[in-house]
């Protein structure tokens, strides 16, 4: 996350690697099948922007093996809580659905 990062507006993530951010991607795949059921695997994320609220807004592009073994890519939102860093998934999408 930006150091600069100003409250209410959207930033790309620089450093998409970084391990808190790999592991949101994670987090809202696992989340996502206890929520929804089905098979995904968590790859990465390859594609991300967060914004400054009462905690954090995350909007992350994620891969991910389907139950069939194959790659497909989600947009997945995450709202993680300033004080106890608490997270809910918001959204969890195939990027293909929103075209």
């Amino acid at each position: 996350m930006p150091a600069t990062a100003m409250p209410g507006r959207w930033e790309h993530i620089g450093n998409i690697n970084d391990p808190k951010i790999q592991g949101l991607g994670r987090w809202a795949v696992a989340e996502h099948v206890k929520q929804a059921g089905g098979r995904l695997r968590f790859i990465k994320v390859v594609l991300g922007t967060v914004q400054v609220v009462s905690g954090f807004n995350y909007r992350l592009v994620v891969e991910a093996l389907n139950g069939a073994g194959k790659k497909d890519a989600y947009k997945v939102e995450v709202y993680e809580a300033a004080a106890n860093k608490r997270r809910k998934l918001i959204s969890f999408a195939p990027v293909a659905e929103e075209a």
